[in-house]
């Protein structure tokens, strides 16, 4: 099987081997019906107990998997009548955040998203999915169009994190990334981010502040990669499995802390091994939300937006006197 990962091998194998005997059956005068039947039943269970257990750094593995469907590829599917822009009007067009117009069940849509490339000519073009300033202003120029016209936003989160490099550090990365998440805050109308494969880092948040923001099941959102987190806690990047571990960085632990609001379900093995079944579970989430959003005055979307975002984590609020208590005790070095 194309890309496959390693602990997937036993799946692999049993696969192999019902094909093998498949063919052998057809090719020759024995019966191997009841073996296949038995093999093919021990095949189902053994992809429900190594896929509905997954480890945090399987889940890493799949999102970063080489033929997981891209942006594009959902446009493709999900939308129709799709206009690429570009250029961000200041300096270039990145090619590591794709964006446009289209329309979603008839309904006229801005898409933004990050994208990385199929083989290797693509990924030095499009910079491994890396933006740079550019790519981020060219997002936020397609969001201000769509405030304008009043068009909800579709984001789809996808990126190891924004490139780190000199030129993007002499452009303003950092301030590329600060605004977006500012005005993102305050747009008027709907804006749902999906996350389907990596969010690394600022590079994932400036296209991640939305009314709803939902992930795949086998995707990440993390504010450092786990080879990064190891190498800064244990100073060895090889202990990123035990990183992946600690850091919660899997659908099913930001639903419980309300990062995300919805958990989109991927086919077994990820979505690279359906991208049509994957294509409409996304289209199913994104309608629902949309519903919910699209009724909504502007006053009341940035509402949702901010009560959002107040939910996330888990705390405690303080008394108004305990709290100017615990800091003036701060103030003053107790």
């Amino acid at each position: 099987m194309v890309g496959e990962l390693e602990f997937e091998k036993p799946v692999v194998e049993l696969r192999k081997k019902i094909k093998e005997l498949k063919e052998f059956t057809a090719n020759s005068d024995m019966d191997l019906s009841s073996e296949i039947e038995k093999l093919e039943d021990r095949l189902e269970r053994l992809e429900s107990d190594i896929y509905g257990n997954l480890a945090p750094w399987n889940r890493v593995q799949i999102a970063r998997h080489p033929e997981r469907p891209t942006t594009l590829d959902y446009i493709e599917r999900i939308f129709t009548d799709f206009l690429e822009c570009h250029g961000d009007r200041y300096f270039a067009d990145d090619a590591a955040i794709v964006g446009g117009i289209a329309k979603f069940n008839n309904i006229p849509v801005t898409i933004i998203g990050h994208q990385r490339g199929k083989d290797t000519k693509e990924n030095i073009r499009r910079n491994f999915g890396m933006p740079h300033p550019e790519g981020y202003r060219k997002a936020l120029r397609l969001m201000y169009q769509a405030e304008k016209f009043k068009r909800p936003i579709i984001c789809f989160i996808d990126t190891k994190g924004a490139y780190p490099g000199k030129p993007a550090e002499e452009r303003g990365q950092s301030e590329a990334i600060a605004r977006n998440l500012f005005e993102m805050a305050g747009l008027k109308v709907p804006v749902v981010c999906v996350v389907i494969g990596e969010g690394g880092s600022g590079g994932a948040l400036a296209l991640g502040v939305g009314n709803y923001v939902h992930m795949l099941e086998n995707s990440t959102y993390s504010v450092i990669s786990p080879e990064g987190a190891a190498a800064i806690l244990w100073k060895d990047a090889s202990l990123a499995k035990k990183a992946a571990e600690s850091m919660r960085i899997t659908a099913p632990d930001l639903k419980q802390l309300n990062v995300i609001d919805e958990i989109i379900e991927e086919g077994k093995g990820g979505a690279h091994r359906n991208v049509d079944f994957q294509a409409k579970a996304i289209s199913n989430v994104l309608e629902q939300s949309l519903q919910d959003l699209l009724p909504l005055t502007p006053e009341e979307l940035i509402e949702h937006r901010y009560a959002k975002y107040k939910r996330i984590g888990q705390y405690t609020e303080l008394e108004e006197e305990k709290w100017y208590a615990a800091n003036e005790k701060v103030g003053k070095g107790l």
